[in-house]
C-alpha cells in the first residue's frame, strides 16, 4: 500500500473485481467526460488476468479504508500514462491531487520512466486543475482523441518529466501487510 497524509493507494486485487464492476458500469462515477464501457464480471476478470506486471490499478482510499476512487498507470514506451476517477461526492476535496502526487512519486521511484503523462477532455477543467496542481505541463491538443457519448472529442495532453519532478513532494512509503 502507498500512503500519504489523507489517502492511501491500494493495488486492486482479483477479489475487488465485484466492487470495481459497480464503478465501471456507473455513469455518475465515470462522469460526463469518460466513455461508457459497461462490462461484465467475466470481462473484468479477463482484463485482470491479461494485465502485465507494469500496469497497475489502485483504489484510492481514505485513511479509514473507504474507497473513494481509483488511479492507475500503464507503460507507453518509456513513459507511464496515468488515469483516475473519483466518486462524485469526493471530488473537489484535494484527494485526487494527492493520489496523483502519490502515483507520480511511485512511478518515478519504481520505474525508469522519462515522463508521466495523462490526457483529459478539453472540457474537463477539474481534471486539468488536478494535473496543473501536481505541476504537469500542458503539451498540446490531441484532436478527436476520444469517442464519448456519440461524439469525437479533443483532449489535452499533459506530462511531467523526471527532471521536473526532482524529488517526492509527499511522503510515499510502501507498507507490507503481515
Amino acid at each position: 500500500m502507498l500512503e500519504s497524509k489523507t489517502v492511501n493507494l491500494r493495488v486492486a486485487e482479483k477479489e475487488d473485481l465485484s466492487f470495481a464492476l459497480e464503478w465501471v458500469n456507473n455513469l455518475e462515477f465515470l462522469g460526463q467526460y469518460q466513455f461508457m464501457p459497461q462490462r461484465s464480471k467475466a470481462d473484468l476478470e479477463k482484463m485482470y488476468d491479461n494485465t502485465g506486471p507494469e500496469e497497475k490499478m489502485f483504489f484510492v482510499e481514505k485513511k479509514n479504508g473507504i474507497k473513494i476512487g481509483n488511479i492507475g498507470h500503464r507503460p507507453v514506451g518509456k513513459a507511464q500514462e496515468i488515469s483516475y476517477n473519483m466518486l462524485p461526492s469526493e471530488r473537489g476535496k484535494g484527494y485526487c491531487s494527492e493520489a496523483v502526487n502519490i502515483m507520480v512519486d511511485y512511478s518515478f521511484l519504481s520505474r525508469e520512466s522519462r515522463r508521466i503523462q495523462a490526457h483529459t477532455d478539453l472540457r474537463n477543467v477539474a481534471s486539468q486543475k488536478v494535473l496543473e496542481k501536481v505541476v504537469f505541463k500542458k503539451e498540446g491538443t490531441l484532436r478527436k482523441n476520444f469517442f464519448v457519448r456519440g461524439e469525437w472529442r479533443d483532449a489535452y495532453l499533459y506530462s511531467i518529466l523526471r527532471e521536473e519532478w526532482k524529488e517526492p513532494k509527499i511522503l510515499t512509503k510502501t507498507v507490507q501487510h503481515q
